[in-house]
């Protein structure tokens, strides 16, 4: 359908300019110049830039989500879980236009609104952990809080990270992280236990 295809062009045209420049600096114009379509055709589907941010943040925190819900499905470990949605996500940034806008839409001072795909982060993680927590998989030396605040804040400043220069999102970055994590964090953790690298490392 014509007006779905407008759609997503618009979206995607979006996201590639906020993830670039910034909320501040994207323009109407600029976004319909990229996408292909008129002012016109922009403006039937967004009555204001927010409302388009607010679109685009909602297609990175849905894609988000899905891989999220693929690397639970993919082990019975909560805590392997955490750490392959980790490395999804940070991958996705890396590659994805989409979810390195809603990376640096979320954390962009000037917007009034916004943080969609953080709070989802948040209640992810937190999930995450306390499943883990409920299996034994997380040490009793380290609050399900702690280690919630610990993995959220990484993740964010990987991503802020990788919206500057995605090259800088590598496997072994992501790899030595883990390393110094996990021991922390798993109740125990046999050499090579939980894989700590990307399937499909994106800068190695």
């Amino acid at each position: 359908m014509r007006a779905a295809r407008t759609r997503r062009a618009l979206v995607l045209a979006a996201a590639e300019i906020f993830a670039d420049e910034g909320y501040a600096l994207a323009t109407l114009p600029l976004i319909s110049r990229r996408a292909g379509v008129s002012a016109g055709a922009l403006h039937f589907h967004f009555a204001s830039k927010d409302a388009l941010a607010a679109e685009v943040e909602s297609a990175a925190t849905e894609s988000a989500r899905r891989l999220a819900e693929g690397c639970r499905s993919a082990t019975g470990s909560s805590l392997q879980a955490l750490v392959d949605t980790v490395s999804g996500l940070l991958l996705a940034v890396a590659t994805d236009p989409v979810v390195r806008a809603g990376f640096r839409l979320c954390g962009d001072p000037s917007r009034k609104n916004g943080a969609q795909m953080l709070r989802w982060w948040q209640r992810r993680v937190r999930d995450l952990v306390a499943e883990a927590q409920e299996a034994g998989e997380l040490t009793s030396a380290v609050s399900a809080e702690a280690a919630t605040t610990a993995v959220v804040a990484a993740t964010v400043g990987f991503g802020a990270l990788g919206v500057a220069d995605a090259t800088w999102l590598s496997g072994e970055r992501l790899a030595q992280f883990w390393s110094l994590l996990l021991p922390r964090l798993a109740a125990s953790l046999n050499p090579g236990a939980i894989p700590v690298t990307r399937r499909g490392d994106a800068a190695d």
